[in-house]
């Protein structure tokens, strides 16, 4: 299982709400997450995003609108999310997702603080 942490539960439920535009996540510990389309795009785990070094991520601009057009599951740790704006390149493994569940506010104020420093709109 390339990638996963021991500890790290697994899901036990993923469900995408279309029309919300918010992707829900349920852990066998019980912990459940509600990820907006937004934040997992955002916050993809692509080199895109990410960039390819140290302090290298790549501010994500106009994402306010975007969706998930489509989940595909990547072995028994992670899926690949395909967003309506043709990015699919980041995989979003389960311990990923649990980190973004339990960080989630903070990272969000961040990116929000970000935006607002180099005057862009989400």
């Amino acid at each position: 299982m390339a990638g996963l942490k021991k500890d790290t539960p697994s899901p036990v439920k993923i469900e995408l709400h279309q029309k919300s535009k918010l992707l829900k996540i349920s852990f066998v510990d019980g912990k459940n997450f509600e990820f907006s389309c937004e934040f997992l795009r955002v916050h993809s785990p692509s080199a895109e995003v990410r960039g390819h070094g140290p302090n290298g991520e790549i501010l994500q601009i106009g994402k306010r609108e975007v969706s998930i057009s489509h989940i595909e599951p990547v072995g028994n740790y992670a899926i690949q999310l395909i967003f309506s704006d043709g990015h699919n390149t980041g995989l979003y493994s389960w311990d990923l997702l649990y980190d973004y569940g339990i960080h989630q506010d903070e990272m969000w104020e961040k990116y929000l603080q970000r935006m607002k420093e180099q005057n862009k709109d989400r």
